[in-house]
C-alpha cells in the first residue's frame, strides 16, 4: 500500500509525543525525541542560541569598556574641580557633577526614539564618539568652564547605556530580562573595580591623566562596537518616519499606572543614591584623609562588591520570580548604608557601610531596569528604557545638587594643608550627616512606592 511520505512524518511526530507522554526515559521515547526534531531545525536553534550569546558578550563588553571610563573619572571629579585652578564652590560642584545627567535628561528620550526607527548600533556609535571629545576637553581644561563643556558635550552624547540595554531587550525573552540586566550590572561593576583603581594610580601621575586615558577607551569602544556589534533591532520592529512612535505607548494596555510609579522609584532611588558622586570622595578626603588614589580603590572595592550581587546572587534570586521584593529590599538596604556611612569613624565600619551600600543597589538598580523593559512589548522597548534613562538622569542630576547644599559655605577654602580647628571640623561633619541622611530618605520614599506598585502579567511580546 502506498502512503505519503507526510502522512508517515505526521504519525512519527504523534508517536514521539506518546512515548515522551507515557514512557518519558525509555529508549523508544528518547529515539522518537530525536526524529521528531529535524537535525536542521536543531542546527538552527543552536545557531540561534550561539549568535544571541555572542551578541550578549558583545554588549557586555561594550558596557564593561564605558564604565571603565565613567569609573576612572567619577571618583576623582569632584576632588579635581576643587583644587586649583578650579576652586569651585560647594554648589559649583554639584552643578558639574550633575550637569552631564541634566543634559543627559533631555537627549535619552529622544536617542531612545531614534534608536527605535534606525536601530541601536547608529546611536551607541555616535554617543561613544561624544563621550570620547567630553572626556578629552575635561582633560585639559584650564578654567571651569571647559570642565562644564566638557560635561555638557558627554551628557548630550550620554544616550549609549539606554541603547546597550535596549540591545539586550531586543536579544532576550521576556522572562530572561531581568537576568540579563543583571549581567549588564555586572559590566557595570567590573567597570568599577578596573576604573576607579586606574582613575587613582593615573592622577598620581598628573591630574589631567584619568580623563585622557577614559577618552582613549572611549575610541577603543568605537572601534569595538564598529566591528563586532550586530544591528539587535530587527525591521520588522523599528518606527519608520511614516510611521507614528507616540511616548503613549509606552502607557498602553494598562500599564500606565505601573510604568509611572516604576519611574517614579527610580528617580528617588536614584537622586537618593547619586549624592554619592559628590560626597563619596570628599568625605573619604575629609573624614578619612585618604589620598586620591585610596578614594578610588575604596570605589573600585564597591564594585567588587556589586559584581558579586549582580552577576551571581542576583541571578539565583530571580529565578524566584521575585523582582518586586528584591527591589524593595535593596531600597531598604541602600538607605540603611547610606544613613551609616557619616558614622563610620573607623574603616572597618566604613567597609561595612560601603559593603551594604554595593549590596543595596546591585539588588535595586538592574531590577528595576529587567521590570522596566519586562512588562512593555518589544516595539516600545527604545522608549520605556530612553524614559527608564531620563528619569535616572534627572535623578543623578538632582541628587549632587541637594547634597552639595548642606555642605558649609567655606567648604572650598577650608587650608586643608594643616589641621582644621574644632568648629570647621564639627561643620563638616554636620554637613556630611545632613547630606548622606537626606539621602537615605529618598530610598526610602523608593521603597515605598515600590511597596504599593502593583506588578501586571509580563507581556510576551519580545
Amino acid at each position: 500500500m502506498n502512503r505519503n511520505p507526510a502522512d508517515i512524518q505526521d504519525n512519527s511526530i504523534n508517536a514521539a509525543k506518546g512515548a515522551r507522554e507515557y514512557f518519558p526515559h525509555s529508549a523508544f521515547a528518547l529515539c522518537a525525541m530525536s526524529r521528531s526534531h529535524p537535525p536542521a531545525l536543531e542546527q538552527k536553534t543552536d545557531n540561534d542560541k550561539r549568535r544571541k550569546h555572542a551578541t550578549l558578550g558583545v554588549i557586555f563588553l561594550t558596557i564593561f569598556v564605558s564604565m571603565i571610563g565613567f569609573g576612572i573619572v567619577i571618583p576623582v571629579l569632584p576632588d579635581y574641580a576643587k583644587n586649583e585652578p578650579f576652586k569651585l564652590s560647594p554648589t559649583e560642584l554639584g552643578w558639574l557633577t550633575g550637569i552631564f545627567s541634566l543634559v543627559q535628561l533631555f537627549m535619552a528620550p529622544l536617542l531612545g526614539k531614534v534608536s527605535d526607527r534606525v536601530g541601536r548600533k547608529p546611536v551607541l556609535i555616535v554617543s561613544i564618539i561624544g563621550t570620547a571629545i567630553g572626556y578629552f576637553i575635561t582633560g585639559a581644561a584650564g578654567s571651569a568652564w571647559m570642565l562644564f563643556l566638557g560635561r555638557i558635550i558627554d551628557g548630550a552624547s550620554g544616550g549609549n547605556i539606554a541603547a546597550a540595554q535596549a540591545c539586550v531587550a531586543d536579544v532576550t525573552t521576556p522572562a530572561d530580562r531581568s537576568k540579563a540586566m543583571g549581567m549588564i550590572g555586572a559590566a557595570f561593576g567590573l567597570g568599577f573595580v578596573l576604573g576607579p583603581a586606574l582613575g587613582g594610580l593615573l592622577s598620581l601621575w598628573h591630574h589631567a591623566a584619568p580623563f585622557y586615558f577614559a577618552g582613549l577607551l572611549a575610541v577603543v569602544n568605537v572601534v569595538l562596537v564598529i566591528k563586532m556589534l550586530p544591528e539587535t533591532l530587527t525591521e520588522e520592529k523599528r518606527h519608520h518616519p511614516d510611521r507614528k512612535a507616540p511616548l503613549g505607548e509606552v502607557f498602553a494596555d494598562g500599564r500606565g499606572t505601573f510604568i509611572a510609579l516604576l519611574l517614579i522609584a527610580n528617580l528617588l532611588s536614584t537622586t537618593g543614591f547619586a549624592s554619592i558622586h559628590l560626597l563619596f570622595s570628599l568625605f573619604c578626603a575629609d573624614q578619612l584623609h585618604y589620598s586620591r588614589a585610596q578614594m578610588s580603590f575604596a570605589f573600585a572595592y564597591v564594585g567588587v562588591i556589586g559584581v558579586v550581587v549582580q552577576g551571581g546572587l542576583l541571578r539565583r534570586l530571580l529565578k524566584r520570580d521575585i523582582e518586586k521584593q528584591l527591589a524593595i529590599t535593596g531600597a531598604v538596604i541602600l538607605a540603611a548604608s547610606l544613613w551609616l556611612l557619616p558614622r563610620s569613624h573607623t574603616t572597618a565600619a566604613f567597609l561595612g557601610s560601603t559593603a551594604l551600600l554595593a549590596l543595596g543597589n546591585g539588588l535595586l538598580v538592574p531590577t528595576l531596569s529587567g521590570m522596566a523593559s519586562r512588562h512593555v512589548h518589544g516595539r516600545a522597548q527604545g522608549r520605556v528604557l530612553g524614559l527608564n534613562s531620563a528619569a535616572g538622569s534627572l535623578g543623578r542630576w538632582l541628587g549632587p545638587l541637594i547634597a552639595a547644599l548642606a555642605l558649609p559655605v567655606g567648604f572650598t577654602n577650608f587650608d586643608r594643608t594643616k589641621p582644621l580647628d574644632a568648629i570647621t571640623v564639627t561643620s563638616l561633619e554636620q554637613g556630611y550627616l545632613t547630606a548622606f541622611t537626606w539621602a537615605a530618605w529618598f530610598l526610602i520614599a523608593a521603597a515605598v512606592v515600590a511597596i504599593v506598585m502593583k506588578v501586571p502579567k509580563e507581556t510576551h511580546e519580545a
